[in-house]
């Protein structure tokens, strides 16, 4: 139930980075898993191994709102 901040990245099959994310008419966020990194680089680096991306998926990295922490 944690808000996802605006900013982040776009990661495509054949590891192509982009800014983003830009939500388009038909995609929603279905869900999340959450890691721990220093930085959105190293978020990035470590989603370049989620198998959706296999299956011609997108993967979103972006950083969870601290909700006032």
């Amino acid at each position: 139930g944690n808000r996802l901040l605006k900013g982040g990245n776009v990661l495509a099959p054949g590891g192509l980075v982009t800014d983003g994310p830009f939500m388009e008419l038909k995609e929603a966020v279905g869900g999340y898993i959450m890691v721990r990194s220093d930085d959105l680089a190293g978020a990035t680096e470590l989603a370049k191994g989620c198998p959706i991306l296999k299956l011609g998926g997108k993967v979103e990295v972006r950083q969870v709102d601290s909700m006032g922490e």
